[in-house]
Protein backbone atom coordinates (compact mmCIF):
# COMPACT_ATOMS: atom_id res chain seq x y z
CA UNK A 1 0.00 0.00 0.00
CA UNK A 2 1.25 3.44 -1.02
CA UNK A 3 1.84 5.86 1.49
CA UNK A 4 0.31 9.41 1.24
CA UNK A 5 2.57 12.29 2.28
CA UNK A 6 1.05 14.65 4.69
CA UNK A 7 0.69 18.27 3.17
CA UNK A 8 2.84 20.47 5.62
CA UNK A 9 0.30 23.17 5.91
CA UNK A 10 -2.56 20.79 6.44
CA UNK A 11 -0.29 19.32 9.37
CA UNK A 12 0.65 22.37 10.92
CA UNK A 13 -3.02 23.96 11.02
CA UNK A 14 -4.28 20.21 12.28
CA UNK A 15 -1.74 20.81 15.17
CA UNK A 16 -3.39 24.46 16.06
CA UNK A 17 -6.72 23.55 15.34
CA UNK A 18 -6.10 20.21 17.73
CA UNK A 19 -4.62 21.26 20.36
CA UNK A 20 -7.12 21.32 23.60
CA UNK A 21 -9.39 24.36 23.90
CA UNK A 22 -8.25 26.23 20.62
CA UNK A 23 -11.54 25.38 18.93
CA UNK A 24 -13.78 26.19 21.55
CA UNK A 25 -12.09 29.19 22.30
CA UNK A 26 -12.19 30.17 18.78
CA UNK A 27 -16.11 29.37 18.62
CA UNK A 28 -16.66 31.89 21.73
CA UNK A 29 -14.91 34.75 19.55
CA UNK A 30 -17.37 34.03 16.67
CA UNK A 31 -19.95 36.16 19.01
CA UNK A 32 -17.48 38.82 18.36
CA UNK A 33 -15.42 40.87 21.27
CA UNK A 34 -14.61 38.84 24.53
CA UNK A 35 -13.17 39.92 27.82
CA UNK A 36 -10.79 37.62 28.83
CA UNK A 37 -13.46 36.69 32.45
CA UNK A 38 -16.19 36.10 29.97
CA UNK A 39 -14.77 33.71 28.11
CA UNK A 40 -13.08 31.85 31.47
CA UNK A 41 -16.52 31.83 32.87
CA UNK A 42 -17.95 29.97 29.73
CA UNK A 43 -15.35 27.07 29.38
CA UNK A 44 -14.26 25.25 32.08
CA UNK A 45 -10.42 26.15 31.62
CA UNK A 46 -7.62 27.27 33.40
CA UNK A 47 -6.68 30.92 33.44
CA UNK A 48 -2.95 30.48 32.99
CA UNK A 49 -4.02 27.79 30.10
CA UNK A 50 -6.30 30.16 28.18
CA UNK A 51 -4.32 32.73 28.32
CA UNK A 52 -1.56 30.14 26.76
CA UNK A 53 -3.68 29.48 24.22
CA UNK A 54 -4.92 32.97 23.69
CA UNK A 55 -0.99 33.76 23.15
CA UNK A 56 -0.81 31.12 20.30
CA UNK A 57 -3.80 32.53 18.31
CA UNK A 58 -3.13 35.88 18.66
CA UNK A 59 0.73 35.07 17.35
CA UNK A 60 -0.44 32.59 14.76
CA UNK A 61 -2.76 35.71 13.57
CA UNK A 62 -6.19 34.98 14.51
CA UNK A 63 -6.55 36.64 17.22
CA UNK A 64 -6.60 40.43 18.18
CA UNK A 65 -5.69 41.53 21.37
CA UNK A 66 -7.28 45.35 22.47
CA UNK A 67 -6.36 46.88 25.37
CA UNK A 68 -8.45 50.11 26.31
CA UNK A 69 -7.14 52.37 28.58
CA UNK A 70 -9.72 53.52 31.13
CA UNK A 71 -9.95 52.73 34.57
CA UNK A 72 -9.46 49.80 35.32
CA UNK A 73 -7.83 48.29 32.16
CA UNK A 74 -9.78 46.66 29.77
CA UNK A 75 -8.82 43.98 27.39
CA UNK A 76 -10.97 42.50 24.77
CA UNK A 77 -10.31 39.27 22.70
CA UNK A 78 -11.44 39.16 19.10
CA UNK A 79 -10.62 36.97 15.88
CA UNK A 80 -9.18 38.94 13.06
CA UNK A 81 -10.08 38.01 9.44
CA UNK A 82 -7.61 35.23 9.44
CA UNK A 83 -9.89 33.75 12.72
CA UNK A 84 -13.34 34.46 11.29
CA UNK A 85 -12.62 33.03 7.88
CA UNK A 86 -12.76 29.55 10.00
CA UNK A 87 -16.07 30.05 10.85
CA UNK A 88 -17.63 28.11 8.20
CA UNK A 89 -15.34 25.22 9.40
CA UNK A 90 -16.51 25.46 12.91
CA UNK A 91 -19.98 26.03 11.59
CA UNK A 92 -19.45 22.62 9.56
CA UNK A 93 -17.51 20.64 12.89
CA UNK A 94 -20.60 21.70 14.79
CA UNK A 95 -23.30 20.36 12.40
CA UNK A 96 -21.41 17.56 12.22
CA UNK A 97 -21.03 17.20 16.10
CA UNK A 98 -24.77 17.29 16.27
CA UNK A 99 -25.16 14.66 13.76
CA UNK A 100 -22.91 11.92 14.64
CA UNK A 101 -22.22 12.65 18.87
Amino acid sequence: MEQKELCPRLSKAMDLIGKRWVGLILYELLDGPQRFNKIQNDLPISGRLLSERLKELEKEGLVKREVFTEIPVRVEYSLTDKGMNLKSTIDEIEKWSKEWL
